[in-house]
C-alpha cells in the first residue's frame, strides 16, 4: 500500500470515528436535556398544585373573615340590618 493510500485510509478512519463519537455525545446530551425537561415539568406541576392549594386556603380564610366582619357589624349595629 502506498503512503498516500495509508494517509487517506488513516484520515478516513479518524473522521469516521470522530463522527460516530460526536453523534453519540450529541444523543447523550439530548437525552439528558429531555430528562431535565421532564424534571422541570414535574417541579412546575408541584408548584402549581401548591399555589392552587394556597389560593383555596386564602379564599376560605377570606370568606371566614368576611363572615366574621358581617357578624361583628351586626352585633355592633343591629338596627341598621
Amino acid at each position: 500500500m502506498s503512503t498516500v493510500s495509508k494517509v487517506v485510509l488513516g484520515v478516513s478512519v479518524v473522521l469516521t470515528l470522530s463522527t460516530v463519537a460526536a453523534v453519540h455525545l450529541s444523543q447523550t446530551w439530548d437525552r439528558q436535556r429531555l430528562h431535565e425537561g421532564v424534571i422541570r415539568d414535574l417541579e412546575r406541576l408541584e408548584r402549581k398544585r401548591d399555589n392552587l392549594r394556597l389560593l383555596e386556603e386564602q379564599r376560605t380564610l377570606t370568606t371566614q373573615l368576611e363572615e366574621e366582619r358581617q357578624r361583628r357589624q351586626t352585633e355592633l349595629h343591629p338596627q341598621e340590618h
